[in-house]
Formats: structure tokens, C-alpha cells, sequence
């Protein structure tokens, strides 16, 4: 029945009213533009992952030591580890005498791979392909590196003129229909980002998934992986992380680079490690300690949607706080990337 506003109405055979139809136009408008904004916030998935820092004041420390304890506060026992082939990617890009900033430090590799040994790591691989420069083993000599791994014999490779193999890519980020990942990367259990904390002039840092840039072979992608760029560096660290799906982060943090990084910067102390499974969360918490808003960083910002946490909030932050160990690195407005980043 119609109803007035003294009693019951009755209903309209004819539907609604031409008054009646705009006004539920009008509702509708509301309700999805409601919709659109509470879409996202309502099932956007909800993250809990951990990630943990641990204090390093230099390359004397007992990094291994330090790594092991991060294992256990991650929940990353023996019996994950225990008879695993583990791959050690680290950050691997031009050496100059001195310039401990540029590259993950030696030590930090020998501290990795020490600590999966000594969970019972069945074998320990370190592989790379630099995107700068194409003589990788001047760059292992002039790093350090080369000799860490003699004493230890641990083997290297160069991933930039490994075999390749081709994968659909599931993140669809870039127009890449595929990507190429060395044959190397099958013959392992665990991929292990090794990356250094750094600025970076075109993707504003550089931290455990930009790193990932350097398994793609050289000899399909070019130097500096020229395919990727021109494909979008943010659409294509989303790809290869989708399509690889690594399985543990380090971030070398105790001498990292600020300003025109990855190369050009200058060194910043910042005293950490950090790590753990997720690598969204690892790089978001390093952006933090940076003084960087991970919201602000393209590549990240997505991957809070898909791949891990970004929201402070959905991050357990395990041994150090953040606050305690935050240091701002410094950006530069002359560089685009870096622009707006400031926490």
C-alpha cells in the first residue's frame, strides 16, 4: 500500500514515479562509488608477516651468529633447512677499492652462508649476473667476494650467460608475455635475495626485490637488463617476483648507500640486518628504517595489494624496532624517483 506521512500508503501498480526512478538513480550512484571505496578496505587481504631486525654496528660482527637468531624468530627451523639446495643472490654491481657501499659485503655472504650450514643446508651456491658491468669475475676479484668463496668453496655463478628457461608471466604488471629465468634457479630449493640498502635513482630504493633484477640472464635481457627497463623497472620487479617467488630476504644494511644510488651514492652507516620469508614486508621495513614511506614507492605500493604486507600494521616486527634504528637516508629532489618518499 501508499503510505503518507499520517499513515499506510499503498503501492504504486504502475512502479515507480518519475520522482521515485531519479531518486533511486541517484542511490545507486552512491552506492557504488560507497563500494568502490569500501571495496579495498573491506577484502583487501590481510596480511601478518614477519620481519626481523637485527643490530650490526660493522662487518666485525658475528654475522652468521646474528642470521641464525633471525631463523628462529622467523620460525625457520633445521628441518626446513636440513639437506636443502640454497641459492645465494647478492648484490653484485661495480666495485671500486674502498667502496663497501656499493656491493652486499662480503661478509654478509659468508655470514648467509654459514648460517644455512649450519641448519644442515645439504648445498650453498652463490650466483649473480651484474647488470653494469660484463666482466663478473673482475667484479668478484675486486669485491672481495672471489676470495670469501675460495676459502669456503663455495661455488659462483654467473648467471648472465646461464641457460635460460621461459615461464608465462602471471603478473601481467609489464607487457612481457614471458620471462626468462636461468636453468640454475630449478636446481635449487631456496631462492635467497641478498640485497644491500640502498637509494635508487630510477626506482627511488633498491632493497630485497629490486635485487631480483640480477637473475635474469644477461644474455637474453642485455646490460643493464636494457628488456626490463624498457618494460617498466616497477612493472618488471613485480613480474620476476610473482613468477620466481623467492623464498627468504637478507638485506646488507650496516653500511648501506644514500643519494644517486645504486652507484653513485654516498656511504650511509645504518647498523642492521634485516630479513625474513615475505619480501614485501623485509622491503617495506627497510624503507622505514630508510625514513622512505613504502606507500610512496610505485613497486611497493603494488605489491601490498598482491604479495605481502606494506601496512605497518600488518608487519611483526621481531628483535629491533624500527625506531630504534631508523636513519634517514638522503633524497635527492633533482631525482624524480625520489621525490614525496620522505616518511
Amino acid at each position: 500500500m501508499n503510505e503518507d506521512r499520517h499513515g499506510p500508503k499503498t503501492l504504486n501498480p504502475k512502479g515507480f514515479t518519475r520522482r521515485g526512478f531519479l531518486f533511486a538513480g541517484l542511490g545507486g550512484v552512491a552506492l557504488a562509488a560507497a563500494g568502490l571505496y569500501l571495496w579495498p578496505k573491506i577484502f583487501r587481504r590481510k596480511w601478518r608477516e614477519p620481519a626481523f631486525i637485527a643490530k650490526a654496528p660493522d662487518y666485525r660482527a658475528d654475522i652468521a651468529g646474528l642470521i641464525v637468531s633471525g631463523f628462529k624468530e622467523l620460525g625457520v627451523s633445521p628441518e626446513e633447512i636440513r639437506g636443502k639446495r640454497i641459492l645465494l643472490k647478492p648484490n653484485l654491481v661495480e666495485t671500486d677499492p674502498g667502496a663497501i657501499h656499493i656491493n652486499t659485503h662480503p661478509a654478509v655472504v659468508f655470514g648467509a652462508a654459514q648460517a644455512f650450514l649450519r641448519l644442515g643446508a645439504g648445498h650453498v651456491i652463490v650466483a649473480e649476473g651484474p647488470g653494469h658491468c660484463r666482466d663478473t669475475l673482475l667484479l668478484l676479484e675486486e669485491s672481495g667476494l672471489a676470495e670469501m668463496l675460495g676459502n669456503d668453496r663455495i661455488p659462483f655463478i654467473d648467471l648472465n650467460y646461464d641457460q635460460g628457461y621461459f615461464t608465462g608471466n602471471i603478473g601481467r604488471y609489464s607487457s612481457l608475455a614471458n620471462l626468462t629465468f636461468p636453468e640454475t634457479l630449478r636446481q635449487v630449493d631456496w631462492v635467497v635475495s641478498l640485497a644491500k640498502l640502498k637509494t635508487h635513482h630510477w626506482a627511488g630504493i633498491t632493497l630485497s626485490m629490486k635485487n631480483l633484477f640480477g637473475v635474469m640472464p644477461g644474455i637474453y635481457y642485455g646490460w643493464p637488463k636494457n628488456v626490463l627497463h624498457y618494460a617498466g623497472i616497477d612493472e618488471a620487479i613485480l613480474d620476476i617476483v610473482c613468477a620466481l617467488k623467492p623464498q627468504f630476504a637478507i638485506v646488507d644494511g650496516i653500511v648501506g648507500m644514500e643519494g644517486d644510488g645504486p652507484i653513485m651514492g654516498t656511504p650511509k652507516p645504518a647498523g642492521v640486518l634485516v630479513m625474513g620469508r615475505n619480501l614485501p614486508a623485509v622491503d617495506a621495513t627497510c624503507a622505514r628504517i630508510m625514513g622512505v614511506n613504502p606507500h610512496r614507492v610505485r613497486y611497493l605500493a603494488e605489491a601490498g595489494r598482491r604479495l605481502g604486507p606494506v601496512h605497518a600494521a600488518e608487519i611483526i616486527q621481531v628483535g629491533e624496532p624500527v625506531a630504534s634504528v631508523r636513519t634517514d637516508f638522503l633524497l635527492l629532489d633533482k631525482i624524480p624517483a625520489h621525490r614525496g618518499l620522505r616518511l
